[in-house]
């Protein structure tokens, strides 16, 4: 505990010192590059996870509503453009009594490989890790799906608060002195949710993704901090995208996937900072016992 007390003295002291680790450590992995890989894949992934999560949870609750609460929740992720993405599912939806065993096998394998992409992504962050540890090959192969389920079942809970506020609008709700409608928070209230999930989705990456233990601590430090991050950068890019930029003008029909994959890749790039920060904490304790050892063994 007081070893962990002094490298957290020791960043505060010297932020800007840590800061130049972490950003020499992330361009070391290459995060960049990560960065994209993640974003391309996520990119390749959105439609069909959502695509299953419609066609799985379609049969509980309305799809309509569902439709609804994936757009909103799109927006978190894709700003601006989540509406272009949900055409395509609806247009996809249309035509699923055409989809067999394959086609469902495809959406399953498909909606997958982001997962896949961004543990092996953290794999490289965390390379301290896995020359100690190991992953069992099938843990890999199980994780994305029990990821899917995750997002699945996230989605249908936000759904259902949805369904029950809409039920109770126009309705009054007193707290002390104050009578609020249900109609007048509601919005407030989905959009929180939204922000608290995506925070949960981001911790879990930094304490199930990478081989061996994180603490919880740090990884919900990190995921506030990325889910933070990845608001203020979600609200300019709105502002950007709909003013200033002219990237319209010069990718024309491929605009929205361009706009799409920038999107994903500041977000790829911001969880993948944050990892590479945990990961860099991790080895001042690592780099500590290293000298402790080699003094030990001049002593001896």
């Amino acid at each position: 505990m007081n070893q962990q007390k002094k490298f957290v003295v020791f960043i505060l002291r010297q932020p800007l010192k840590f800061l130049k680790r972490v950003f020499i450590g992330f361009r070391k992995n290459q995060g960049v590059l990560l960065s994209g890989a993640v974003a391309y894949y996520t990119l390749l992934s959105i439609i069909p996870l959502f695509t299953l999560i419609l066609i799985g949870f379609s049969h509980v609750v309305d799809e309509r509503q569902l439709l609804e609460m994936v757009a909103q929740n799109l927006e978190l992720v894709v700003p601006g453009f989540a509406q272009t993405i949900i055409e395509e599912i609806q247009k996809f939806l249309e035509h699923r009594r055409f989809i067999g065993v394959i086609g469902i096998v495809f959406l399953v394998f498909f909606s997958s490989m982001a997962f896949t992409v961004l543990e092996n992504a953290m794999s490289v962050i965390f390379f301290h890790r896995v020359q100690i540890n190991r992953r069992h090959f099938l843990v890999s192969a199980i994780l994305p799906y029990i990821y899917i389920l995750l997002v699945g079942i996230g989605f249908l809970t936000i759904t259902i608060i949805s369904g029950a506020l809409q039920a109770a609008s126009g309705r009054q709700i007193t707290l002390l002195a104050w009578s609020l409608g249900v109609d007048e928070f509601s919005s407030t209230i989905l959009y929180l949710l939204g922000i608290i999930g995506l925070i949960l989705l981001l911790t879990s990456f930094y304490m199930v993704m990478p081989v061996g233990k994180i603490r919880l601590k740090h990884a919900l430090v990190g995921g506030i901090t990325a889910g933070v991050l990845w608001e203020g950068i979600r609200r300019f890019l709105i502002w950007y995208f709909s003013t200033i930029s002219m990237v319209n003008v010069i990718y024309g029909s491929l605009a929205t996937g361009v706009v799409a994959l920038l999107s994903l890749e500041a977000a790829a790039m911001i969880l993948l900072l944050g990892a590479q920060v945990i990961a860099e904490y991790e080895r001042l304790d690592l780099e500590k016992e290293d000298t402790v050892e080699e003094t030990e063994g001049m002593h001896t």
